[in-house]
């Protein structure tokens, strides 16, 4: 690894796209190596690479796949933390003409397992990590292989434009995650059209890589070391700690920095004051919908000169971003189709809707996957024909609803289904459903989204016990911390409802459905906590004593919006997640002069733990 310079992100452009054809983004790395060999590529908190050394190192590591059987048109499993590593595993799948598949560390065994099954995985490339994996699966440990040999890197293998490129498994409906497989040629239009529509300079940039890479937005970050630009990894207290994120965007000359309104929201302080003090900053918003009151900050912020930010949107399914817009005006909007999108809105018989009417969203072009692996029936109903096109290419049902303005830019309305976005990430409230059905004291549940005035957008589970009787499946109803663990076993963090509410039964429509309008509220039970929390027995439980426990607590009952906080409560038991975190932190910095990390947090979850930590913190001050 090369230390980082003052310096090394100057001179040379980007190599320019072919704009009728896009360039495979491996081709394009090539250049990107030949121009400017000895500029940095991508940093991370232990070091960099430069463009010749990331050639290298993905050259050997590919080198490595090859000799495990790893060929064109496979998948591979990428389960590593955030580093320059990571960055060198995914190229290196490429670059054998693979398709690669993430697999976040910090995902349940089980779910890990079920990706790893469902997309054939035989070969992953992992860190030091000492994980079981599937007895036919064969991990490689990019870590542990020698440093490269100067010299020629062999070239990569040449692919199509339909090669899968990845697959990202977003939340399923039916209780699993499914598999999304986009193409080289996807990717590859997804840049070329971000950069024909302005979002991407021409001169080489420094890109903060911030998403997880088991999300899609992480595809338009990371990627970007293809078109010459230099990539920033950001560690996880980087992403949550605004004074970090703050010194690293200083520290390295940050260009574009892509984040989740939701983020943003948590972020705006540090980052305003980083903009009035002329430190531009191109912010790339997507994962959500952006809000009107943000959209008019940002708005704000951009016509005085002080920021650039965009609104990005798009499905999984049609490789990460569809349409985008810079942020400027009054009303939230998501823009107009980048190059090769095609934007259709349609009424149930797939015709166009008038302008100004309600419609579904369609999307066609080169960014359509090829689909849900192993699943055809989802995929021949979710990807149709495209009716508007004359060479039997297909579109994809997004199950969003918009309308298309007078200045034909599209607004979002919402969802046609039960798919929801939380902090950046979908989530089918069915997956969720599903897997509390799969504990024996559930008969039946339904999973709402549920907006905290004070904790933001929750997650509430209802449920009905399987030995319950009217009037008592209350009382025989699982507890919420054994609902809780019994599903922290089968799906990531960010998929876990907050509250629990045992109830007789679910009530119904006319027609039969559950009744969502007819769910109680779960924000506040009598006591200040919610309701099925509130009914747990309170004899184990003790009240905060001394100072940094009841500041805590004091914290956690703000942030949280609980009137009765005990002194062995689970934060993240009770709602909390990352976004949240991130606020207890800087109250404690704030009212004790104690730096923490959302890291400490997560591993001191019990405010009992958590408060001895800090005690420990200040005794060796």
């Amino acid at each position: 690894m090369t230390a980082i310079s003052e310096r090394p992100y100057d001179s040379a452009p980007a190599p320019e796209p072919r704009r009728d054809h896009p360039l495979d983004l491996l081709t394009r790395f090539q250049q990107a190596v030949a121009a400017t060999p000895d500029r940095t590529a991508v940093h991370d908190g232990a070091g960099s690479l430069t463009f010749a050394e990331l050639d290298r190192r993905t050259a050997q590591v590919a080198e490595a796949l090859t000799a495990r059987g790893a060929a064109p048109g496979e998948r591979v499993g990428v389960s590593l933390p955030r580093s320059t590593d990571l960055v060198v595993a995914l190229l290196a799948v490429w670059r054998v003409g693979a398709a690669y598949v993430p697999l976040d560390p910090a995902y349940p065994s089980e779910r890990l397992h079920t990706m790893v099954r469902d997309a054939g995985i035989r070969t992953l490339l992992t860190g030091d990590d000492d994980r079981t994996w599937p007895t036919d699966v064969h991990p490689l440990s990019v870590t542990e292989l020698p440093a490269p040999a100067d010299g020629h890197p062999a070239p990569p293998v040449r692919t199509s434009a339909h090669a899968p490129a990845y697959v990202i498994y977003t939340s399923g409906s039916t209780g699993t995650p499914k598999g999304v497989e986009t193409t080289r040629g996807g990717v590859a239009s997804l840049v070329s059209g971000l950069e024909q529509a302005g979002m991407y300079a021409e001169q080489p940039r420094v890109v903060a890589w911030n998403a997880s890479v088991s999300f899609d937005a992480s595809v338009q970050q990371w990627a970007r070391v293809c078109r010459g630009d230099t990539v920033i990894v950001l560690g996880e207290d980087e992403r949550t700690d605004p004074g970090r994120l703050s010194e690293v965007l200083d520290r390295h000359g940050v260009h574009d920095l892509d984040l989740t309104p939701s983020h943003w929201h948590l972020l705006r302080d540090d980052l305003l004051v980083r903009a009035a003090e002329g430190r531009r900053l191109r912010l790339f918003m997507g994962g959500e919908p952006v809000p009107e009151r943000i959209w008019r900050e940002l708005s704000a912020e951009c016509a005085g000169g002080r920021l650039e930010a965009l609104n990005l949107y798009g499905p999984t399914e049609c490789t990460v971003d569809a349409t985008a817009t810079w942020i400027e005006g009054d009303f939230p909007h998501i823009g107009h189709p980048l190059p090769g999108v095609r934007a259709h809105v349609l009424d149930a018989a797939l015709l166009p809707v008038a302008e100004g009417e309600e419609g579904e969203l369609y999307l066609a072009g080169a960014g359509v996957a090829a689909g849900y692996v192993s699943r055809p029936a989802l995929t021949a109903t979710r990807f149709v024909a495209d009716p508007f096109a004359a060479d039997g290419t297909r579109m994809y049902r997004t199950g969003d609803k918009v309308r298309r303005r007078a200045d034909k830019a599209l607004e979002y309305l919402g969802r046609i289904d039960r798919q929801v976005k939380i902090r950046g990430y979908r989530v089918e409230l069915g997956e969720i459903e599903a897997a509390l059905a799969t504990h024996p004291g559930v008969a039946t549940a339904v999973v709402t989204l549920h907006n905290s005035p004070t904790a933001g957008e929750q997650l509430a589970a209802y449920l009905v016990a399987a030995d319950g009787t009217e009037g008592c499946a209350a009382a025989a109803a699982p507890t919420p911390d054994a609902l809780r663990e019994h599903l922290a076993g089968i799906l990531p963090q960010y998929m876990l409802p907050t509250a629990y509410v045992a109830l007789d039964v679910l009530p119904l429509t006319v027609n039969g459905k559950v009744d969502l309008a007819a769910l109680p509220v779960p924000e506040q039970a009598a006591d200040g906590e919610p309701v099925a929390q509130a009914e747990e027995s309170t004899a184990q439980h003790h009240a905060p004593e001394g100072e940094v426990e009841t500041l805590i607590a004091d914290v956690w009952s703000e942030v949280l919006g609980r009137a009765h906080i005990r002194a062995d409560d689970d934060f993240f038991a009770m709602g909390g997640h990352s976004l949240i975190a991130l606020r207890v932190v800087a109250r404690l910095k704030k009212q004790l002069g104690i730096a923490l990390s959302t890291r400490e947090v997560y591993r001191h979850p019990r405010l009992r733990d958590l408060a001895q930590h800090v005690e420990t913190v200040r005794a060796g001050r």
